[in-house]
């Protein structure tokens, strides 16, 4: 153990779904008084916050609620990545000593439908906006589309991810669909944008998680099983990448955001991605995830249909993937999302997870976001 070193000593979550009457500040509130409470902590305790909110609030207004204390806390909004965003930034307040203790949160309420943005806000002009191309289903139908022509992938693909993640989500009490489908059911479901159908994309929702970072001079006072945030690398598209509210596409496009984070995570904690024994993906569709797997390395490409025909992405196969059941059993609090990926690595690596424990006593767990306009975050995370 390093004094340089960050672990993860606490967690919290608010459940995901719809909740009348609690606003994503309550959410973020919730889930950070309770982390700090799997910390031992109190909120004079904390050197320094960061949180993230798309649409449901400024976080640094938690302050108002948890305590007047003076602390510096740092918002940030990068879209479906913003929980990455904020673990990185919390990460670096701590690797430059500027604090000994940071708290991290992530909330959002969104209202029902399909997530809408302004053009403008990314450089574009309306006309974007008046083809359609704003609508982010869109987006993902066509790379899923290009992605399965070019390795052999076909919609049986699509719908076991779908079929895993709510079998995972009817175990975790946090997930918002609580309810198994088959296959079928999810292939004969809805058409919204072909090949992705109605089971095979997540929801906006509304959710709240927040985490406890500490250095490791302190770490191993606070917790008794502290996870070691091994790497935590943010990168952003290069030219030629196909990407959400890209107003061109590439003949071959070989790169993506994810591609980069994910290598420089892996590099950054001298782990290789064979080496994982749990693993969290983006999986705003089930075609996303699938890509998402040999875009991070965890496989081949093409190699996927095999891999979740033979179990091995279930909790308790070679390479779970999404044991809480992911964005799609889940939902999409925006801010809060990124975050619920470290929480359920966290839990399942100190061997206390809410839902499918993965056997074996796991070691190694991995991260990954992705968000518009093309930004990607990765951490690797691991236990003694």
């Amino acid at each position: 153990m390093s004094n340089y070193d960050v672990y993860i000593v606490g967690t919290g979550m608010h459940a995901f779904g719809r909740h009348n009457g609690i606003s994503g500040l309550d959410m973020g509130e919730h889930a950070l008084r309770a982390a700090l409470a799997d910390a031992g902590l109190e909120w004079s305790d904390v050197d320094a916050a960061v949180g993230g909110s798309n649409v449901s609030g400024k976080p640094d207004s938690l302050v108002s609620r948890l305590g007047l204390t003076g602390i510096p806390f740092t918002t940030v909004k990068n879209g479906c990545a913003t929980g990455g965003v904020a673990l990185s930034t919390a990460t670096d307040m701590l690797t430059a000593r500027r604090a000994n203790v940071v708290a991290v949160v992530g909330f959002d309420k969104h209202p029902r439908g399909a997530f809408a943005s302004d053009p403008a806000a990314y450089g574009l002009d309306p006309w974007y906006a008046r083809t359609g191309m704003m609508v982010t289903t869109q987006y993902f139908a066509m790379k899923t589309r290009r992605y399965f022509h070019e390795h052999g992938l076909d919609e049986f693909a699509l719908a076991a991810v779908s079929e895993r993640a709510f079998a995972n989500g009817a175990a975790h009490p946090m997930a918002w669909r609580r309810e198994e489908l088959t296959a079928e059911q999810v292939r004969s479901s809805a058409m919204v944008n072909d090949p992705l159908t109605r089971y095979m994309f997540c929801s906006p929702g509304e959710g709240g998680v927040a985490l406890v970072l500490a250095r490791g001079d302190r770490a191993h006072d606070l917790c008794n099983r502290p996870i070691r945030l091994a790497a935590v690398e943010v990168r952003t598209r290069r030219s030629g990448s196909f990407e959400v509210f890209s107003p061109w596409l590439a003949p071959r496009p070989i790169h993506s955001p994810s591609i980069d984070a994910a290598a420089a995570a892996f590099a950054a904690a001298d782990i290789e991605p064979g080496e994982v024994h749990v693993a969290q993906l983006q999986d705003t569709d089930s075609g996303s995830e699938i890509i998402h797997m040999a875009e991070t390395g965890l496989c081949e490409h093409g190699e996927q249909a095999t891999l979740l025909d033979s179990g091995a992405t279930h909790h308790d196969g070679s390479m779970p993937i999404n044991t809480d059941g992911g964005c799609l059993a889940g939902g999409e609090p925006i801010g809060a999302s990124g975050l619920r990926q470290v929480h359920e690595v966290v839990r399942q690596l100190q061997g206390r997870a809410e839902g499918n424990q993965v056997p074996g006593r796991p070691t190694v767990g991995f991260t990954h976001v992705y968000g518009a306009p093309g930004l990607s975050a990765c951490t690797v995370l691991t236990a003694e």
